[in-house]
């Protein structure tokens, strides 16, 4: 089940700008422990995903697992072999802008050596720098 909007205004976005720091979505709200993004990118469905059945497949289905991050911009490509010009290509996907700092997973009812090794896990699947956060630290 890969993640993308039922439905959406315009067919093809402008990607905007994404090298900005997270000024919400900062801290963690339902877990005890998250994953947090140490870099801005782009993050498609396909990662999501992908980091998500690590996690849940590490964590054995225990705990809960909230993904804070939702794909929502097209992200479009031309063909292969297409000469410039000729407008805007395909869209062939779905992605998220990360902004740096912001939380991407937060889990609950797992130990913290599950959590973390999930997490570790996880971030392979991620095209981000990541650090594993903890409620306690925040504050």
């Amino acid at each position: 089940m890969i993640l993308q909007p039922k439905r959406q205004k315009y067919r093809r976005t402008f990607r905007g700008d994404i090298t900005r720091v997270a000024s919400n979505g900062y801290t963690l709200s339902f877990g005890d422990y998250g994953l947090k993004a140490m870099d801005s990118g782009l993050m498609t469905a396909r990662q999501i995903e992908s980091a998500r059945k690590t996690i849940t497949h590490y964590t054995k289905r225990g705990g809960k697992i909230w993904i804070r991050i939702f794909p929502y911009m097209p992200m479009t490509k031309k063909a292969d072999g297409v000469k410039l010009g000729s407008g805007k290509g395909n869209v062939y996907g779905f992605g998220t802008p990360i902004k740096a700092g912001s939380i991407l997973f937060e889990i609950v009812g797992v130990s913290e050596d599950v959590a973390k090794e999930a997490f570790r896990l996880a971030s392979h699947k991620i095209p981000l720098k990541v650090k594993f956060v903890k409620m306690e630290d925040q504050f």
